[in-house]
């Protein structure tokens, strides 16, 4: 049987009373959560100072806290040395310190339940724990048999929890307030927002969620939580170049002031009330609460440069809306997820897809894609290409639209790639530019019908 680590390892809870007690019993916690898995602890507790040097522990802070950004501000004290012992107490840990000491094992046996202690050696704990007992060596097995390992004392450099000391100089003792900050990973937020379409009379509720996470290894009991909407840029963070996606949310940027508190560049999202964020835990608070914002449905295709397809594609399904004042959300939306539901001929929401936001200023208009169209298609061919001297051509394309739907429906007909000196010279119906590289042409397809545009294509590269 391959040796493990004893399951069971037994007690040295007496020797715990060894360590230094916390700071402070009561303190009060200030989370701000930044949307870039950053966050900002402000630790208020009252300390105790017995004058002159001391070392003062600080428990419970972030597993992963950043060392060289702890701030400790109190009256009359100087910072002399800080430590930071993230190494936890697990019976692993203990086994591992022990290695080159004696231990007592402990072993009962089956039926008398009679108990056996003698001394034991630690030589070894790797893939499993290896003893010396007398002049005999003994791997110790989980085999099922009752046995544990007795420690006198718990290594200086294993802490039951994160713990931060900290050396200080003070001329004269007596309590006192401190705050205690620093920056840490493991936190953060991102907005998720549920969108139910009315198709009827084409209006939009949207219910906006705020979803915490913690993975810092540490809980941070009913604390004061603020979420910042923004990354600050951090100089020990190398920035990773990553592409644009292929279809912009934001149509137009809005130009209205949004109504919440701001600082600097970014809003502040307070939580209304104070809440604990427990580790490895998800929690989700509502900061958006909207019905009945008109909302218009269409589709939308884009068409690569010179790009044939011998056989129909899906446009995409499209959902437009301001986030204005008027007939809008109102509100500015940080960066998340919106993703649409739809109620089906018995009245229940049905998911109909998603879409990702990026930050998004008050008054914008959004146009937000949910996925491919089952019953609205688009078959572009390029039907001929002529050259008509040096560096100049002429291209001719067809695009066929479908509609299956009995209704009527509007395609945003985009072709891309027109860039340089490229221009209409004919056209089936009028386009207009969306901007240098892109025309558009809305495109009408009746129920259950087909329409087709055509259009010649000058270039000169």
């Amino acid at each position: 049987m391959r040796a493990k680590m004893p399951l069971w390892i037994g007690s040295a809870v007496s020797a715990l009373a060894t360590l230094p007690a916390l700071a402070a019993a009561d303190h009060d916690v200030a989370v701000t959560i930044y949307a870039n898995d950053t966050a900002l602890i402000q630790d208020h507790r009252s300390i105790n100072v017995t004058g002159g040097r001391q070392r003062i522990e600080f428990q419970n802070v972030s597993a992963q806290i950043r060392p060289e950004t702890v701030a400790l501000a109190a009256e009359g004290l100087s910072i002399v040395e800080q430590n930071f012992d993230f190494d936890l107490l697990t019976p692993a840990k203990l086994m591992e310190k022990a290695v080159g000491q004696e231990v007592t094992l402990v072993r009962v046996t089956p039926g008398s339940g009679a108990e056996t202690r003698e001394k034991a050696l630690v030589l070894a704990t790797n893939g499993g724990v290896v003893l010396k007992i007398g002049e005999r060596i003994e791997v110790l097995r989980d085999d099922g048999l009752p046995v544990r390992v007795i420690f006198d004392k718990v290594p200086d450099n294993l802490r039951a929890r994160p713990t931060l000391s900290v050396t200080v100089n003070s001329p004269r003792g007596g309590a006192r307030p401190a705050t205690l900050s620093y920056l840490t990973p493991g936190l953060g937020w991102k907005a998720d927002y549920v969108a139910l379409f009315n198709e009827a009379d084409s209006k939009l509720d949207v219910q906006g969620w705020v979803t915490l996470t913690n993975s810092s290894g540490t809980t941070y009991d009913d604390a004061k939580t603020l979420l910042v909407a923004g990354s600050p840029g951090q100089s020990s963070k190398t920035a990773e170049w990553a592409p644009r996606r292929p279809r912009a949310t934001v149509a137009e940027a809005g130009t209205e002031s949004g109504k919440h508190e701001r600082l600097g560049d970014f809003y502040l999202y307070p939580i209304a009330e104070r809440t604990t964020i427990a580790n490895l835990q998800t929690k989700q608070v509502s900061f958006l609460d909207v019905h009945g914002v008109p909302a218009e449905h269409g589709y939308e295709f884009r068409n690569a440069w010179l790009a044939t397809s011998e056989q129909p594609l899906s446009a995409q399904s499209v959902y437009r809306f301001t986030t204005g004042s008027k007939a809008g959300l109102g509100d500015q939306l940080p960066a998340g997820t919106l993703r649409f539901y739809m109620r089906d001929t018995r009245g229940e929401p049905q998911f109909i897809g998603e879409s990702q936001i990026d930050h998004t200023p008050m008054g914008s208009q959004l146009s937000l894609a949910t996925g491919d169209a089952f019953d609205v298609k688009v078959q572009p061919a390029v039907v001929k290409r002529t050259s008509i001297g040096d560096f100049n051509w002429r291209t001719e394309m067809r695009y066929t639209l479908t509609n299956a739907l009995p209704k009527p429906v509007t395609v945003a007909l985009l072709q891309a790639g027109l860039w340089g000196d490229s221009s209409i010279a004919a056209e089936s119906q009028k386009s207009k530019r969306r901007d240098a590289d892109v025309v558009e042409w809305q495109v009408q397809i009746p129920a259950n019908g087909k329409t087709v545009v055509t259009a010649t294509i000058t270039t000169r590269f």
